[in-house]
Formats: structure tokens, sequence, C-alpha cells
């Protein structure tokens, strides 16, 4: 039946894409959303059957309705909706921020510090090592001096080193998994991003000792920098503003959450992209969490009551960003760096476990909640094209490929984790939402 739905859906997609091939841009992308909400709607819930995240079913939906595939949603309808899935992530960031508080971080301050460290310098030093080594053969770095590929080699390194705290927030949300590995997850996760956009803005401003004249444009590193210092303040400002706001607002609408959607996205773009969006929300809903409780409590019950469309319209969209032609061309080196980081991965985890401070389950299972990539990881590729004028765009091409596979399989290997620990099991189980007169039974353990 629900194969039926599915290819009914997509039937109806095919025939109103030939209806309205001539029409105006604005129009075809308002329907090719709607479309594209309901085929990933199906497509979550079919996934669910086959004991997979929802939020992969939505993933791989976009994808196959998407320009790289079937082409039932065109890559100009991708780019116009663009704004919107920027806006949809920010809700994300802020729940994932508020889940981060200052008891956790001086509880946990010694394990997210370990944790975080090794599964970035290992994943960097093992995935720029074998680069380097084989960079006479590599792609991207074939035809390039020493110093060209060593920058290759590093800048790959930064990027295999960061994670996803929205994906990771959405699989938490939509199992919910509220215990110890999955609030540990988070935080590294959190943590990661932040370290990592500074060791990418280390490495571009020392790029320029070993590449070729002119391939590196040092200025794009104080960029970075500077935007996410921007994007931290704004998120903190933003933060207050809206906890002030919401000591005013006696009703709790769902027409507040989406202007504040907007509004950071606006924000975001206005410093430079999805990166910075991330940054601001993520920021935004710690401030909100530990200076403002009530309020960020009253918004983080609003988040959840809309978690289901949010999560549908960011992760369908994404899915149909995906793009397989670099997967086509370069799938031996892209499954190679995958091997590579998700190794790193487990050795990071590993080594850091052998503090007592790092639990026994995150020492052998953390690695699989740290699999994901997305938003940040697409910013820290976006800002290495810029940096290197010349060969930028090959790189950012296969890096956004790599990023691809870790977030459909990201929130597999996270699931299978938490799986493993005991913090999520199979079958149906009752969850109570903040407000809600009722309970609502939720198959599988997702969150409606």
């Amino acid at each position: 039946m629900w194969w039926l739905a599915l290819a009914f859906m997509m039937g109806l997609m095919a025939l109103f894409q030939v209806l309205t091939r001539a029409g105006p841009l604005e129009a075809r992308a308002t329907l090719a959303l709607g479309f594209l909400a309901l085929a990933a709607h199906l497509g979550g819930d079919l996934a669910r059957r086959f004991h997979l995240p929802r939020i992969t079913g939505f993933l791989v939906t976009g994808l196959v309705v998407g320009p790289a595939w079937l082409g039932l949603v065109r890559s100009d309808e991708v780019l116009a909706l663009g704004f919107i899935a920027d806006a949809a992530m920010a809700l994300v960031a802020f729940t994932a921020g508020s889940q981060l508080t200052l008891d956790l971080l001086r509880r946990d301050a010694v394990m997210l510090t370990r944790v975080s460290l090794a599964t970035i310098l290992i994943p960097f030093g093992l995935v720029a090592a074998v680069t380097l080594s084989v960079s006479p053969w590599f792609p991207l770095t074939v035809h390039q001096p020493f110093g060209d590929a060593l920058a290759v080699a590093l800048v790959l390194g930064t990027i295999a080193a960061a994670a996803s705290p929205p994906l990771t927030m959405a699989l938490i949300d939509e199992l919910d998994a509220r215990g110890p590995l999955g609030r540990a997850v988070l935080g590294v996760a959190i943590a990661k991003d932040l370290l990592v956009i500074a060791l990418l803005a280390l490495v571009l401003a020392n790029a320029g000792l070993f590449t070729s004249p002119g391939a590196v444009d040092m200025g794009v590193a104080w960029t970075t920098l500077f935007h996410a210092a921007g994007s931290i303040a704004a998120g903190a400002a933003l933060g207050f503003v809206v906890s002030r706001y919401l000591r005013l607002l006696r009703r709790d609408t769902p027409i507040f959450v989406v202007a504040l959607a907007f509004l950071t996205a606006q924000m975001g773009s206005a410093l430079g992209g999805g990166l910075e969006t991330i940054l601001i929300a993520l920021t935004a809903g710690f401030y909100l969490e530990n200076f403002a409780p009530a309020e960020g409590a009253r918004l983080r019950g609003l988040l959840q009551r809309g978690s289901l469309p949010v999560y549908l319209v960011v992760f369908a969209l994404a899915g149909a960003g995906l793009q397989l032609d670099t997967l086509r061309e370069l799938w031996p080196w892209v499954l190679l760096l995958v091997a590579l980081r998700v190794l790193g991965l487990r050795l990071g985890t590993r080594f850091a476990g052998g503090s007592p401070s790092v639990p026994p389950d995150m020492a052998s299972h953390g690695w699989l909640g740290l699999v994901s990539q997305a938003g940040i990881a697409i910013g820290l590729a976006a800002a290495a094209r810029r940096a290197f004028p010349e060969w930028g765009v090959s790189l950012e091409a296969l890096v956004v490929v790599m990023i691809g596979v870790h977030e459909i399989a990201g929130p597999i290997c996270f699931r299978r984790a938490l799986r493993l620990t005991g913090e999520v099991t199979e079958g149906e189980h009752v969850t109570k939402e903040p407000d809600a007169d009722r309970p609502a039974l939720i198959p599988g353990g997702g969150r409606v």
C-alpha cells in the first residue's frame, strides 16, 4: 500500500512538472515543496517499516525525486527553496543548542574535551596522511606540486573532523532518546564543530607557507573566524531579544516560531550563509536554556510540537540537493575517504575511553553517533572553495558528495548505537508532549 501511494505521488509530480514547465519559478518551487513534503512523508513512514530512521527516509526520498535521479524536482526549484531550508534548519539548531546546559558543561567538561579532541585529531591526521601519501594518483592532486597537495590533504582532514549537531538532534527527537549517550554525542558534536571552524582557519592561514604563489586567498581564514565570532555574538543577542519578547508575549503561537526561523536565516545570510545560520541558532538556543530557562522551555515546547514538519522540510530538501555526478566519477576515492573518517572516529573514541571520565558506552559506541555530517561541514567546504580559487570548486564537489554519504548513513549508525546501549528499543511506546492533553502513541519510537 505504501509503495502504491508513493508511486502515485511521484506520478502526480511528473504530470505537474510537465504541465508547469513554462510557469514562473516561484510557483513551480512552491508546488515542488508541497509534493516533496508529501512524498518525503510517505518515504519516512516506509523507512520506519524497514526499521530505519524516518530522517533517512526523508533524505533518500528527496534524493530519488530530486534533480540527481528522477528530476521530478528541478535544480532551480531546489535553489529557490534554499532560504526555506535554512530557516527550518535554524529551528533544529535552536533545539540542539537548548540541550547544552552550563551544568552539563561543568559536569562533563573532561569527557567532552577528551572525546572532542580525540575525534578531531585522529580523523584529521588519518585522512590527511593517507590523502597525501596517494597524492600522485588522487584526482585533485595528480598534477599539483607537493605543497598544493599538502593543502588539499589538510583541508580534507579538517572537514573529516566535522560533525552535525542538527542531524544528531533530529534523530534524538525522532527516537525520543534522552539518555546519557544521546546527550553526550550531541555535546561532543557541538564542541567538535566549533573547534573545527578554528582548525580550518588555522590551516588556511598557514597554507600560504607551502602552496604555490597565488594558490590560496589568505583573507578567507580571517573572514571565516570573523563570521564565526560574529555569528556567536548575533546568536547571543537574538537569544536575549527572544527571551524579552517571550516575557511580554502571553500566548505561544506557531507564527512566532515561523518568524523566528526566517529572522535567524536572514541574519545568517547577512553574515555569509548556512554555517552562520546554524551558529546563530545554536548560540541563541544555548542562551535561552541557560539564561532565560522559563522562556527557553516555552520555545522548546513550541519547537517539539512542530518538529515533524520541520525535519521533513529540512532533510527532504537536503536529499534533493545531493549530487551524484561526482560520486559516479570518484566513487572509489569517496569510499576510501569515508572509510578513513569512520575508522578515525572509532579509534578516537577508543583512545578517549582510556580515561575514567569517559563512560564505557561512549567509548564503545559513541563513534557511531558522530558519523553524521551536514550544514557546518558544507559551510567549511564553501570556505575552502573560496580560499583556493584554482581548484577549490573540484574540492568542494568531492567534499559535498562525502557529506551526502555521511548524511544518509549517519542516522542509521546513531540509531544502532542507541539500540546497543538500550536508550532506544524496538516496538511501540508512549511519549508525552509538553502541554498535551493526552499521550501520543508512536510506532517505533518516533515523535510526532
